[in-house]
Formats: structure tokens, sequence, C-alpha cells
């Protein structure tokens, strides 16, 4: 779901100051790195039992907090009530940069300590722990390792289940404990407030969402309850729970808990649905061989778009998360699928506070006028959409695969390189269609919105290095487009639109990543990984200037606050 980006550069800039206490100075100017926004909601469509709901799920998801503070650390707690402690700047600021991160580690500079190695007494690990608090401290992965491997099959299963922590009982042997009795006293609390909200709303998929998940937090089977939010189609939209394992570096097993109490957009929501009556129309014209197309394209997977209210836990920690794909649980995923939401607001805050000062160092005046929001998040859009289009099945030696299969390691930038393009082309070919006309428009003015605004969201891409597959694909498109001439370079760190020659350029590249994929052509995507997926001069000229840049943000929940304070 999430991914956390560093620029090389940044990352080379903190190595030092991470490698000894951050000082005052040093903890502001890592603390700028995020943008402080206000993040709002209209609540003004909601009914008067929801938003009484909505105050107690905030209050639920507050309790998350200290869950996940919990799992990341044994001595996150103390620490934490330890800096509060400290009034002064430096206190202040070392808990202000605690908090952002959750922990004593900056996600920004590879989980390096910036505190001393001892506060209070407390001794605060130089880097954060493989096995957070997951796992008994000190445990080795080899001996856990054996432990788990020689366990009878269903108790291995539960040992390496979501929802169990390993700990160690009174004869120093490691135990599985279920979540529902590991966090007791606080998912009890949690749960009093989910079911005090399913009173209060009169959505009946929501009540039944939170009833069942209040009993999963007790009883520690959330299989019910996952479906239950899979069919939540209510205007407060939550997510509350265990759920994305990244925290777990050591095996990759245990989820950690996050909270997302949402609104729903719902005419954003219906773009999609929109999207969703075009989508055979959109593969039977791409730019692809017709043999390879797909004459029955499937439904497509539940998405909703909402502005968020609140996050807290592993929902609210170092880089925003703009959308999540939930849930990871494997029996859900095989009979349903999974959801994708998308945070509306978030992604508003990251376009103004990243997109447009990027805009600005890399476009020139004339064009940085056609930087739009609806452009970008629009398309953002048919990213998400487009992963549904195009080859999905291959024949390999007469036998039956898949891309994922065929491209390994390549697959995911080659497919990520796919989605935006393949988005790209779908928004130009529907414009020329007259089926924007409620969205984005078409003719002239709105083409040039489009692509300036892609261009430049691709430098925003680029900023964070190459360390990631979004990256790795966006230099593929950003080089490929700039040799068909349909980006132009002014060699000063400035680029264009060439309008006679972007249509073309995007239809020639989505051509390629598809007949890749068709054709499972291993060789082909490392081939152009190797000439592309690099950051050339002129383009290091733009990435140069854009240093003072946020990475990202950091929200204050306006809307949340003013509901709490009612």
């Amino acid at each position: 779901m999430k991914k956390i980006l560093l620029p090389l550069a940044l990352a080379a800039a903190c190595a030092s100051v991470c490698a000894a206490p951050a000082g005052l100075a040093e903890l502001n100017q890592m603390t700028k790195r995020y943008a402080p926004v206000a993040l709002t909601a209209d609540t003004r469509q909601l009914s008067a039992g929801d938003k009484k709901a909505i105050a107690k799920l905030i209050e639920a998801a507050r309790i998350i907090d200290v869950l996940q503070l919990r799992q990341r650390w044994a001595g996150n707690e103390a620490l934490w009530a330890a800096l509060q402690k400290d009034t002064t700047p430096l206190g202040k600021a070392r808990l202000n940069y605690f908090w952002l991160n959750k922990g004593p580690w900056s996600i920004l500079d590879d989980h390096q300590s910036f505190l001393p190695a001892q506060v209070a007494g407390i001794a605060v690990p130089a880097k954060k722990p493989e096995g957070g608090n997951f796992y008994p401290e000190g445990a080795s992965k080899a001996e856990l390792e054996t432990w788990i491997n020689a366990l009878p099959a269903m108790d291995k299963e539960q040992a390496q289940w979501f929802f169990t922590v390993i700990r160690k009982n009174k004869d120093g042997l490691f135990t599985t404990v279920k979540y529902s009795d590991e966090y007791k006293p606080e998912l009890e609390k949690a749960a009093a407030l989910l079911k005090s909200a399913a009173a209060d709303t009169d959505n009946a998929s929501l009540k039944k969402f939170l009833e069942l998940r209040a009993d999963a937090f007790l009883s520690n089977d959330y299989l019910a309850s996952d479906f239950a939010w899979m069919d939540l189609d209510s205007p407060v939209d939550i997510t509350i729970g265990p759920y994305e394992t990244y925290n777990d570096e050591l095996f990759g097993y245990k989820a950690a808990f996050e909270a997302y109490v949402n609104i729903r957009d719902q005419k954003e929501t219906e773009k999609l649905n929109f999207f969703a009556k075009h989508m055979q129309e959109l593969e039977d014209n791409l730019p692809l061989d017709a043999q390879y197309r797909n004459p029955k394209v499937g439904a497509l997977a539940p998405m909703v778009v909402v502005n968020q209210v609140y996050g807290a836990g592993d929902g609210n920690m170092g880089v925003q998360t703009a959308a999540y794909n939930l849930p990871n649980d494997e029996r859900i995923i095989s009979q349903r699928g999974s959801k994708r939401v998308m945070l509306k607001n978030v992604q508003q805050a990251k376009f103004k506070s990243t997109l447009t000062p990027i805009a600005r160092l890399v476009l020139r005046p004339a064009d940085q006028k056609d930087i739009d929001f609806d452009s970008f998040f629009t398309h953002i859009l048919a990213h998400e959409i487009t992963h549904g289009l195009g080859p999905h099945i291959t024949t390999v030696d007469g036998k039956p695969s898949t891309p994922r299969q065929d491209l390994k390691e390549a697959y995911s930038t080659i497919e990520e390189a796919k989605a935006d393009i393949t988005g790209l082309y779908a928004l130009a070919y529907m414009m020329d269609k007259g089926q924007l006309n409620g969205t984005l428009g078409q003719g002239e003015a709105a083409e040039r919105k489009l692509y300036t605004t892609f261009l430049a969201s691709g430098f925003r891409t680029l900023h964070f290095g190459l360390t990631d597959s979004h990256a790795r694909g966006m230099a593929i498109q950003m080089n490929y487009i700039l040799d068909k001439g349909g980006f132009i370079s002014h060699g000063d760190g400035t680029f264009a639109v060439d309008f006679k020659k972007i249509k073309q350029a995007v239809a020639d590249l989505d051509r390629e990543f598809l007949t890749i994929e068709a054709t499972g052509d291993y060789a082909r995507a490392k081939d152009m990984m190797a000439k592309y997926v690099v950051i050339r001069p002129d383009v290091q000229k733009a990435l140069d200037k854009m240093k003072a840049v946020p990475n990202d943000i950091r929200p204050e929940f306006k809307t949340a606050n003013t509901m709490l304070a009612k």
C-alpha cells in the first residue's frame, strides 16, 4: 500500500545528521521536510447520527495511535512519556519529531535514531528493531524460525498469522499470543466506542461493519468484518484495525494497527463508475495488436474516493498515505478481491505543497498556468483503473502464464509505467470522444492542462530518486518521451510539452509497454530499463533545484478537532 521514498541527495545530506543526536537546528530542518497543512472535509451532508458516530470513531482512532506506538518498539510508550516532561526548546522539538515518526527513528533517514543513546534512563536503539515489538527482544530470526518450523501445522499458522505476537512464557519458551489478549484493555475500549458509533449511525452497512469489527477486536477473528468492510456503502467511510505488515521487517507477518476516518466523496466516486462503463471500449482501442486485447474485460475492483477526517497509527506516520488497497487476507482476496480507497483531500494537499512548487521550478511561467489539480487527480484515478486493462494472461512454451511471472523483477516497474501511460492515453482518447466534458472537458485548453500537469508530476515522482518501481517507471516515460520529442528540454532545467508530438509519443510508448507484457518479453523489458532508468543531465538540473521543496505533508486534522470540540 505504502512506499517510503527518500531523495538520494537528501539521504546523503542527512546521513551525518542522523549518525549522532540531532540538535535543535537539525531537528527543525528535518521537520521542515513535511509541510504543515490543515486537512478539512465537508460534513454538511452527514446525518445527525453519523456526526455523533464519527466523533466516536475519531476517539477510537486515538487508541490506535497508542497501540501502534507499542507495536513499533517495546520502549516507545515510556520514551514518549519521558519526552513530554522535557519542556525546553530541544525537548519540544524532539517530542514533535518523535510523534511525526511514531518513534525515535527518522523515517526519511533510513530509520536512524535522532535521539541520544540514553533518554531518561531509557536505552534508545540506533535503528528501529527489525521485529518491532512483535517478537521477544533479543530473539534471533534463526531461533524463531527453528521454533516456528517445529510447530504442528495449525500452531505454525497461528505463529505466522497477522494478528498474533510471539512472547516468552514463564519458562522462557516461545509462545503465541493473540492480539485480543496482548492489547486487551485498549481493544475493549475501542470496541465499546465502535459499538456506540454503530448505535448512532442510521446507515445499515456502517452499522454492520462497526459491530463486526468491535467483535473482531475481542475475538481476534477479523474475517467477517473484513467482508463487511468490502461492502461498506456509507457517507462515513472508516478503516480501522491491524492491516499492513511493513513494520515487521523480520518476517513481514505481523499487522500494524491503523485508522482512517473518512467521508465519502460521492461525486469523485461516481467518476470511477463512469470510467467502468467504458472499460471494454478503452481495451478495444488500446495501441496494441488486436490478438493481444482482452475481448471481455472483467469487472472493476471496488474503489471509492474519500476525504480524510483523521488518521492514526500506521495511517499517520511519516510520508502520508494518499491511497490504500485492502484487506491483505488472501481468503478475502481470492473470493472478493480488494478495495482501493483514494484520499482526495490528501492528494490536494500534496498537489499544493509539493507539485505546485516543483512546477514553478521545472516549467516556464507561460506554462505554469496549465497546472491543474483535476487533471492530476483524474490521472491518478485513471492510473488505478488502467491496471485492469491490457494483457493479464500470456502463453510461454505452450503453457499458460502471466506478465508478472514472465517479467519477474522487472514486472513492477513496467506495470506501474504501463498504468501511468495507459491512463494518460485513455484520458486523451476519452477527451477526443467528448466523454470527459463533465470532468476535464475537451479541446486544446484541456489537453494543455492534462499533458503539462503530467510532465510536472513526473518530476515530483523523480524527486524521490530511482529507489521505487513508480520512480523507475517514470524515468522510462520521461526519457522516452523526451527522445520522441513529446517533451522538450530547454537545457536550463526547465521543460515543456510539444503538443504536436505528445500524443504519438504516448501511443508509441504505451504500445511498447503493452506488447512487452503481452509477449512476456523479459529481455525486452530489461533492455528498456537499462536504456531509460537513468537520470540524464538535463533532468538532473531540474532535480537539483528542488532541494528546498518539501518531501511531503504533515496534516493537522482541522475537521476532526472541530467535531470533537462540539
